[in-house]
């Protein structure tokens, strides 16, 4: 029987490596794997839709949805390759006396995107937790080590979110080390961070332990990325939905089947066994869960988020993203 070739482009990750390697294979599909940068693969899907599927970002993805009813020739699965708590993610210059959350108030903040997703929670957090409102900080857009960054798609914004790009000539590190900008969101961490440079710190100095009490508050394991179709592809056939999103499932049981395995280490983690199980005691035995119901909390907070600073026009509900084939599970 003929399989249906298929091209996803995704990064390189654990838990979608057996898709990769072809130790899964979706029902029906000949999958060619494109193992590619995530920020390469959203810019070449959103603006010229190069792949029958792809790892998106989530608040792009969210931000297409809103703004036309066939999201503009996409359609997600609710499979989750990437999530990431992102208090770590919040940097300041050490001579700009920010010293707690609340001192952002007032001041210049550099994203890389205002979309990107990671941004997205961390001021939704900051707003919801510590008393950061979205419209109290001034955002300036533009590439964290390399100029000339812009959005993947146009945003349509509330005139009181100030949102403006940098000189194109300018990188946001370079104005966070120099103090032209307080502070800065981002999923990357800034070279200056690595190299161990004074001039720019994390805001929160311990942050692994306020991000594992905003988990226990929250019950939240921050989505990232899902992944999307393009809507030609799936509309042509519609099966694609439910193969994709079970052999995603399947390549994510065996990634976490091998890093519960103790015999023999399969990571350079020498504790790894130790942080498998404190990882389970904080977010449950299943804690990086995929399909709709297991996410829906996680969904409906991040919606409510984009649509809080602009980013949607109206709170999405979380089914509207995911192709209906794969809003409930099949039991038998």
């Amino acid at each position: 029987m003929s399989r249906v070739p298929l091209t996803l482009a995704c990064w390189d990750y654990d838990r979608t490596r057996a898709l990769a390697d072809g130790t899964v294979r979706p029902d029906g599909v000949d999958l060619t794997y494109l193992s590619l940068p995530v920020e390469e693969t959203f810019f070449r899907m959103l603006r010229h839709r190069e792949f029958d599927a792809a790892e998106m970002s989530l608040g792009s993805y969210a931000t297409a949805v809103a703004a036309a009813p066939d999201a503009g020739g996409l359609i997600a699965i609710p499979a989750f390759p990437s999530r990431s708590f992102r208090h770590h993610g919040i940097y300041v210059n050490g001579d700009s006396g920010i010293e707690n959350p609340s001192d952002l108030v007032g001041r210049t903040v550099g994203v890389p995107e205002y979309q990107l997703t990671a941004v997205v929670w961390i001021r939704g957090i900051l707003a919801d937790r510590h008393d950061v409102p979205v419209a109290s900080v001034r955002y300036r857009t533009g590439g964290m080590h390399s100029p000339g960054r812009v959005e993947k798609q146009a945003l349509d914004l509330p005139p009181e979110i100030d949102v403006a790009p940098i000189a194109p000539d300018r990188t946001l590190v370079d104005m966070l080390v120099t103090g032209e900008i307080d502070a800065l969101y981002a999923p990357r961490t800034p070279r200056p961070v690595l190299e161990g440079r004074p001039e720019v710190r994390r805001l929160f100095a311990d942050p692994r332990a306020v991000e594992e009490q905003y988990a226990r508050d929250t019950g939240i394991f921050p989505i990232m990325h899902t992944v999307v179709l393009r809507r030609d592809v799936y509309e042509a056939r519609p099966w694609l939905a439910g193969s994709l999103l079970s052999a995603f499932e399947q390549a994510k049981s065996l990634s976490m089947e091998r890093m519960a395995e103790t015999a023999a280490n399969p990571y350079a983690v020498p504790w790894l066994y130790d942080e498998v199980e404190r990882t389970r005691t904080l977010l449950g035995r299943d804690f990086w869960p995929y399909g709709l119901d297991a996410n829906r909390r996680t969904l409906d907070v991040f919606l409510r988020y984009a649509y809080e600073q602009g980013l949607t026009d109206r709170q999405l509900a979380p089914a509207e993203l995911f192709a209906p084939e794969t809003h409930e599970a099949y039991v038998i």
